[in-house]
């Protein structure tokens, strides 16, 4: 006795429409050579425009350490600065008007450049050079930031509210503009909202839990 039992048409239906969602589904590519890139990828940051390239480790491995090319490869080293100095008064003399922001050296412009997230995306604030070497020299571990490609990437926001301390980090100039790039896109009303707190508690969140816990004024 044939005990085979046709698939009901409703099932075939289904199974054509995954089949179909599966194929449909799209593959990030390297912007580089097209090759399919897997979910975990490495980064590049074009310098000219601070643009953010995807590629693949192919790609990516042909621009470690250049310096003065076109791209830069996106750093993964990631600090958490324990001991970092910086009082009150210092943050308020670098003229940032919220309490997070980022700092880098532009190869590009030759100088260090301060940005801050807004609901209009990345703003950039004048650095005071005074008040930014009187931090420099309490926290000389700031002399091994690479150009371009790191930053220190700095939330007060606790602190400011008297909720927790102040978090200070080494941290890939991709994760920085990440956060700009959440904000904006989650940010309701004058305040925020509420969704755009958790997007930022969730991904200051990660990472604190993937960086190295650094203290003293050097690191090998």
């Amino acid at each position: 006795m044939n005990m085979d039992v046709a698939p009901a048409p409703l099932d075939q239906a289904f199974a054509t429409l995954r089949k179909f969602a599966r194929q449909r589904e799209p593959v990030e590519r390297c912007e580089l050579c097209s090759a399919a890139l897997g979910q975990e990828h490495p980064h590049l940051l074009e310098l000219a425009t601070r643009q953010i390239i995807c590629a693949c480790g192919a790609c990516s491995t042909l621009f470690d350490g250049m310096q003065g090319g076109r791209y830069r490869r996106v750093s993964r080293r990631t600090w958490l600065l324990a001991d970092f100095q910086i009082t009150d008064g210092q943050w308020e003399n670098l003229l940032i008007p919220i309490n997070m922001a980022f700092f880098f050296y532009s190869s590009a412009q030759g100088r260090m450049v301060a940005l801050y997230p807004s609901p209009a995306g990345a703003v950039e604030s004048l650095l005071p050079l005074d008040a930014w070497n009187d931090i420099i020299r309490e926290n000389s571990l700031l002399n091994q930031l690479e150009p371009d490609i790191e930053a220190l990437l700095v939330n007060r926001v606790g602190h400011a509210h008297e909720l927790s301390p102040a978090e200070c980090y080494f941290a890939p100039i991709d994760d920085c503009f990440k956060l700009v790039g959440l904000i904006r896109t989650h940010w309701k009303g004058l305040s925020g909202g509420n969704d755009v707190w958790v997007e930022i508690g969730g991904f200051f969140s990660a990472l604190r839990d993937r960086a190295e816990r650094v203290r003293g004024e050097t690191h090998a």
